[in-house]
Parts: structure tokens; sequence; C-alpha cells
């Protein structure tokens, strides 16, 4: 397998608000430290993948204003391939509006755009980068036919297909016969499949469901309680590193991205939890989605924690 990756997904910007609680429905609330920093899941895991230390090309869509400028430009200095980004006419790039509270814990408001934009025609553009890679990562920010076309490309020419089913969408059940690796985290699980997975028996059948209908390996992302995978029938849990978490926005795409990287340098399925863990872990103690850490970085922790 090369050890490089594909990620077709999306690209947002994102505007902070800092809060001192999230609020309930119907209430207004005064917000402090406000930032604008570039994301989108796509974004932030082909970031996360070229932080740990594998070559990494990014397929998305922004549009024909300065924050596409700034999202391409963002993107090549964190050491990903950015050409393949195309810039559409008349469309703004995509926005999300983010309430973060002192404890990590997030609100999100994403407006597609330039992300709904992204055709199937963009990814049989793509088709010889896609053969070429090592591993195909995918989410669902943009829309369903084209990642499907784009699956089909990687699948046709033997290559790992890793789909994170977020935000949820009932048609990912459509793309999951495509998908070695299947990465929803709890809640989207639970979505899902109608399965609370609270203990072990409830998460295999959870993950069970997901196989049922095609996916091969599915890696589950539990929050405070680390995350499991159910690999070859099995199910693995690795409990979560414990740090001081000041935001925990875009760590599940830092998991998400450290974890196709491991996997396309040859790391087995535990080895790559655990290195995505890590990396997962030290970016929540760090403000904004722009938070994945290095691969010295991430290995530094890990030496520190064994």
């Amino acid at each position: 397998m090369r050890a490089s990756i594909l990620v077709l997904g999306s690209i947002n910007v994102d505007f902070f608000i800092r809060v001192d609680a999230l609020p309930k429905p119907n209430e207004t609330i005064m917000g402090h430290d406000t930032a604008v920093a570039m994301g989108g899941k796509g974004l932030n895991q082909a970031v996360a993948a070229a932080h740990a230390g594998v070559e990494t090309r990014m397929v998305g869509a922004v549009g024909d204003d300065n924050f596409g400028v700034m999202a391409r430009d963002f993107l090549k200095k964190r050491g990903v391939d950015e050409t393949s980004v195309v810039a559409l006419d008349g469309v703004g790039t995509g926005m999300a509006n983010i309430l973060v509270a002192p404890d990590g814990q997030n609100m999100i408001v994403v407006s597609s755009a330039a992300n709904a934009r992204l055709t199937p025609a963009h990814a049989e553009a793509a088709k010889a980068l896609i053969a070429a890679s090592g591993a195909l990562v995918v989410q669902l920010e943009t829309p369903l036919d084209t990642l499907k076309a784009a699956l089909e490309i990687a699948t046709a020419n033997g290559v790992k297909t890793v789909l994170n089913p977020a935000p949820v969408d009932p048609g990912v059940f459509d793309l999951l016969p495509l998908c070695e690796v299947v990465t929803p985290n709890e809640t989207e699980l639970a979505k899902l499949t109608g399965i609370d997975g609270q203990d072990d028996d409830s998460l295999i059948r959870a993950m069970q469901t997901l196989r049922a209908h095609g996916a091969e390996t599915v890696i589950t992302t539990l929050g405070a309680n680390g995350c499991a995978g159910l690999i070859d029938g099995e199910l693995v849990r690795l409990p979560a590193f414990r740090v001081e978490a000041v935001d925990a926005v875009g760590a599940g795409d830092v998991f998400n991205g450290a974890l196709a990287a491991r996997l396309v340098l040859g790391d087995d399925y535990v080895s790559a939890m655990r290195y995505a863990s890590a990396a997962s872990a030290i970016s929540v103690t760090r403000r904004s989605a722009d938070a994945a850490p290095t691969a010295s970085e991430v290995e530094a922790f890990l030496r520190e924690r064994a």
C-alpha cells in the first residue's frame, strides 16, 4: 500500500465565539473571544493526516471569495497538496458558526455553500489521483453521489476506503458496501443504528448493524471513554488518554486523519487507534480546530504515557 492519502470532502471557514455556557433553545447569551479559522471535516482530516507524516492531497470546492483563497493557502502551508481544490464562480466558501464552552463542549451550525457543489464530475476528474493513493478518506459534508463516485473509483483500484459518517445522513447506508473502515462517534453510531451502545453487548450489536450493511471494519470514538473497534468480529476497547481539555472542536477529525495515516503507514488497527487517540487527546488541549499535532509530538506523548 502506498503511504499516501486523498481526502475528498468539505472546506469551511469557521467563526468561533467562546461562551460561558452553551445556550438553551430561544436563549440569547453574550459571548467573548471571537476568532476566525479554517475548518470543515475534510480540511481538518487532511491536515491531521499530513501532520502525521503522510503525503496528503485534497479534493474539494471553495467559493470565488477571499475565504477560498485563505483555505487553499492554509492547506498548502500545512503540507496538503491543494491543487485539486476547485474555486467555483458565483458561490461562497462553506461556513461554520461554532460556540465553545469552557469545558471544550461545542455547538456548530454549518452552511455548505461550495461544498454542496462538489459533483461526481469532480470525483471523476480526480480518478487517477484516487487510484494512485493508499487510502481515500471521505465524510458526509459533501453530496452523497459525489462520495459514491469517489468510493467506486477507489474500490475498483484496490484503494483502502475510510468513511467518517458525519454529520449523520440515512443515505450513508448505500455507501457502506464500498467502505473498508467506517468511523462514527458514539452519537452517530446510535443515530444510524437505533442502538445506544452504552455497554459491550449493545456496542457490538450497533457495530454489527453497520457491518451487516456492508462495512468491513467499524471503529467508534467514545469521548471520555476512549474508542472501540469491531475488528475481525471482535470488540477492542482502548481507554482515553487523560488530558485537560480546553476545546473539543475538530477532535474527531484529528482522530480520523491520524487513523487513516497510520493505516497507510502499515499499522494494525489497534496500533492505529492508539496513535489516533493520542493525536486527538493532544488536540483538545489546544484552542481552535487547527490543533492537529505532528508525528513527533504524538510519539513523544505516547512515550510519556507508556
